[in-house]
């Protein structure tokens, strides 16, 4: 019974982790009072975040920057190719410009992804 548990603990001690490490705390998120929240499955998704400094975006999926868009794509696209219910969150910093987060929006869809959310705070 107690290996049963100990195998129970480990398992959730790493899913919790590697989402923690997809949480990048440079990132001001926008406040959505009205948002709903979403339902997560760590299995079927990843957390894309989108930096806003020095009047730039910058895209990071997995710790990897991406200043040209046509690797991550491609990323995207494997994924999304071995998981057909595979999502992404988009965490934007609430300084990004609309055009900035239509042109991640851009990216994700030209992977095939169709399914996409954004993470926002319900305060400050």
């Amino acid at each position: 019974m107690i290996d049963v548990l100990l195998v129970l603990l480990i398992f959730f001690m790493s899913i919790t982790s590697a989402q923690v490490l997809q949480i990048d705390k440079e990132i001001q998120l926008p406040v959505a009072g009205d948002a709903k929240k979403k339902e997560k499955n760590m299995m079927n998704e990843a957390a894309l975040n989108v930096r806003w400094t020095n009047g730039k975006a910058t895209i990071i999926l997995d710790n990897t920057t991406y200043d040209i868009v046509e690797p991550l794509v491609e990323k995207l696209r494997a994924r999304k190719e071995s998981n057909p219910k595979y999502r992404v969150v988009i965490r934007g910093d609430k300084r990004l410009p609309a055009v900035e987060i239509q042109r991640v929006m851009t990216v994700i869809a030209q992977a095939g992804i169709d399914d996409i959310s954004f993470s926002a705070l319900n305060k400050e």
